[in-house]
């Protein structure tokens, strides 16, 4: 079973991806924070992260950082409310394999992560 985190400060963001991925079969991990976030990674390994750019405290960029730090293999795709181009550039960059802009369809994200595990196997 595919392991999926879904990192975001918004408690609804994380409650729709939750409930919508672990119908879609995936076990489901959630941060509200980057020290969260990066406890879990660690911990759990998950396969993929889900990751808001825009987060209190250590932001989307530091945290994705972070995550290829310690865990290089595990794929992270970028959240964002903000059409920050050099940021996403930089997320890219980074090695996040790509990004979401909020308010997103949730079709395209389980497809790109259909997709993304399907490529990965």
């Amino acid at each position: 079973m595919k392991k999926i985190l879904v990192v975001d400060d918004q408690y609804g963001i994380r409650v729709l991806l939750n409930e919508i991925l672990q119908k879609d079969g995936y076990k489901m991990y959630q941060a509200a924070n980057g020290v969260q976030a990066l406890t879990i990674v660690e911990k759990d390994e998950p396969d993929l992260v889900l990751l808001d750019m825009k987060i209190p405290g250590m932001d989307g960029l530091e945290i994705l950082r972070r995550i290829k730090e310690i865990k290089p293999h595990v794929q992270v795709i970028m959240m964002t409310a903000y059409g920050e181009l050099n940021m996403i550039n930089e997320a890219m960059n980074l090695g996040a394999i790509t990004h979401f802009a909020k308010p997103f369809d949730i079709d395209d994200v389980r497809q790109v992560i259909r997709e993304n595990f399907e490529i990965a196997q």
